[in-house]
């Protein structure tokens, strides 16, 4: 956190001071300068520049940080043809949606910062959400996580609720995410019955009368979400549920760590079915933890874009988190991991660079299939946070890259295939760090050979219905700090 507040005040410091482009009172001008810093950043740091004419260095004779604030009258007159710096950068993301899914601009960079830290508006709640079986358009929403100490938590809301309606109105396949992402919803509890069998067209969701109402508010989550230290058939079973890679919690993530080493764990099982990624030294810190023995070694390779190759980057087995506090470490050399299709990017990366050094046993669904990195790049002379303009608040969030691990393998862009394939089952998600919740008792079934193994099906049930309103704002994301 120190680390944030340090950057969030020298971006401060820098948008209060005078500018080079203070007396210019023209829009366009100003306009035009934006424009400048996305071209020159997106052709300094784009992995897929070479796959973008307009991104190629010969396409104007610059390039972003050689001729960082040169111009000539053919790039102006480029940069003239589009409306806004939005505009631009979409014009700049290769195969937009497809090949690159994760590239981003910032109108407010200290929002992306925020975002980074973990900061965000929200009431806590996450959902799973499926068609009821019957109906052509009914659908219902299963609370599959609520974050500690958010107003959702605080209400009393629980995973594995129910819900059928928001403020009195039935959920349906229009109208479900504008409903479940209100600022300050009423939501409708109902009871789930699968009638006893694993076929879903005889379940029956019937409304309770139970509703309560929410609001969000700013919030910063502990992405450290749950710890347990379980012990069955004299085999010591530590459990932890990790939801974002952020070095401003380390601290967190290292005492959750240092409970288990006293604990005297034989065992781990690392719950990241809902990680969509974050900070890729965090990942190798996390990495550290679990394992101890590797110091110094190689966890991953990050490989740049066309104008950075000589600064590709080799991130290392560590025995020390941001500040320098040693880590407590298991020196384990087998791990379990819990994934489903939004496991993404740095979880992604914890599973595919830990491969080569220990067995990494993955029990889920397949995750998403993220490899690339991206960077966060700042309006300055070197697009990093000294002598960043104050004329306007805009960042930069591309695609900078790939990380490999020991073996220059990527993680495939269909995603980690499971060792164990188990989905989670709408009729029971269960209780996160609770024996007896399916995921995790299927981990501790292999751990000790249990032979409980038949008691678990893959049978979802339901298809689950995605919507780009319901994911969190850095889902999917694997970045580099600055």
């Amino acid at each position: 956190m120190k680390k944030f507040k340090v950057l969030l005040l020298t971006l401060t410091l820098a948008l209060l001071a005078s500018s080079c482009f203070e007396d210019r009172d023209d829009n366009l001008v100003l306009t035009n300068d934006v424009k400048d810093f996305v071209w020159k950043g997106m052709n300094e740091f784009y992995v897929y520049g070479n796959d973008v004419p307009d991104l190629r260095n010969e396409r104007f004779g610059l390039n972003g940080l050689d001729n960082r604030y040169e111009t000539t009258p053919e790039y102006l007159q480029y940069l003239s043809e589009f409306s806004s710096p939005e505009a631009i950068f979409d014009a700049l993301v290769f195969d937009a949606g497809n090949t690159d899914r994760f590239s981003r601009i910032f109108p407010d960079l200290f929002v992306a910062l925020e975002l980074f830290q973990g900061t965000t508006t929200t009431n806590g709640l996450r959902f799973s959400v499926f068609p009821v079986p019957g109906s052509s358009n009914e659908v219902f929403a299963v609370v599959r996580l609520v974050l500690n100490g958010s107003t959702g938590d605080l209400a009393g809301i629980e995973r594995n609720m129910v819900v059928t309606g928001v403020d009195g109105t039935t959920l349906n396949t229009t109208n479900f995410s504008d409903l479940l992402t209100q600022d300050t919803a009423t939501f409708n509890f109902a009871d789930y019955d699968n009638n006893g069998t694993e076929a879903f067209d005889d379940d029956i969701i019937t409304p309770n009368g139970t509703s309560i109402t929410v609001s969000k508010a700013t919030f910063t989550d502990n992405p450290v979400h749950r710890v347990e230290v379980i012990v069955e058939d004299n085999e010591t079973i530590g459990y932890i549920m990790y939801n974002s890679f952020r070095d401003n919690f380390e601290t967190e993530l290292n005492q959750a760590f240092a409970q288990l080493q006293a604990a005297n764990v034989e065992h781990l099982v690392l719950d990241l079915r809902y990680n969509g990624g974050g900070a890729i030294v965090t990942a190798a810190r996390l990495a550290s933890m679990i394992t101890g023995q590797f110091n110094n070694q190689l966890f991953s390779n990050a490989v740049f874009g066309p104008n950075r190759q000589e600064n590709n980057t080799s991130f290392n087995f560590t025995n020390t988190i941001t500040g320098g506090a040693a880590i407590n470490s298991l020196n384990l050399d087998k791990v379990y991991v819990l994934t489903t299709d939004d496991s993404a990017s740095a979880s992604e990366l914890i599973i595919n660079s830990l491969r080569p050094y220990i067995d990494v046993v993955q029990i889920g669904t397949t995750t998403t299939g993220k490899t690339t990195i991206n960077r966060l790049l700042f309006d300055s002379p070197n697009f990093g946070t000294q002598q960043v303009t104050s004329a306007h608040t805009y960042a930069l969030f591309p695609l900078i890259g790939d990380s490999s691990n020991l073996n220059d393998v990527l993680v495939p862009s269909t995603g980690l295939v499971p060792n164990i394939e188990l989905a989670e089952s709408r009729a029971n998600f269960g209780t996160l760090g609770d024996p007896n919740e399916p995921l995790l008792a299927r981990a501790i079934a292999d751990i000790t050979g249990s032979g409980r193994i038949s008691n678990f099906t893959n049978n979802s049930g339901l298809p689950e219905l995605k919507s780009k309103k319901l994911e969190e704002p850095l889902d999917g994301y694997m970045y580099i700090n600055q």
